[in-house]
């Protein structure tokens, strides 16, 4: 049976009615129209529905809407400042052409802004394990590397 949820998105609360099992990435694409976050594998291991919960970069092509309420959930659109000015890891990511197809690119971007919330200055061997989680078909890790790098400087 549907029922109303109140879900905190992007610094913003938004009212939605759905069956409480719903995914989390269905509401956000469907019902919200944020499209960052994209349906890859729908079994949580190829990073590209990546959304950061309370901060942590989590999937969400199969966690209940339901268990969102109260909790903090940032998208690929809530990264850019009101005033249109990109996060620096994703002015980083342009900057150093690290994006492919960009199917993937949400998910990596996400997994980015987590990695340096944790650590600011993150060795190629800390990327690597805090990218881990997120597949790319198209060979651009060398950039997205390269990205990350980057954006550790410039934050």
């Amino acid at each position: 049976m549907e029922k109303d949820l109140t879900l905190h998105i992007n610094g913003q609360p938004h009212t939605v009615r759905v069956e409480p099992d719903t995914p989390l990435l269905y509401v956000l694409r469907n019902q919200l129209e944020l499209n960052g976050p994209k349906y890859g594998c729908g079994h949580e291991v190829c990073g590209a529905c990546m959304v950061l919960l309370d901060g942590v970069a989590m999937p969400s092509c199969r966690v209940p809407v339901e268990s969102m309420e109260g909790r903090k959930i940032m998208t690929l659109e809530g990264l850019t400042h009101p005033n249109g000015e990109l996060h620096p890891v994703q002015r980083a990511f342009v900057q150093e052409q690290a994006a492919q197809c960009g199917y993937c690119l949400n998910g990596m971007v996400i997994a980015a802004v987590a990695l340096l919330e944790t650590n600011k200055q993150p060795d190629d061997a800390a990327i690597r394990v805090g990218m881990e989680r997120n597949l790319c078909r198209c060979g651009s890790q060398t950039r997205v590397m390269k990205a990350i790098r980057r954006a550790a400087k410039e934050s």
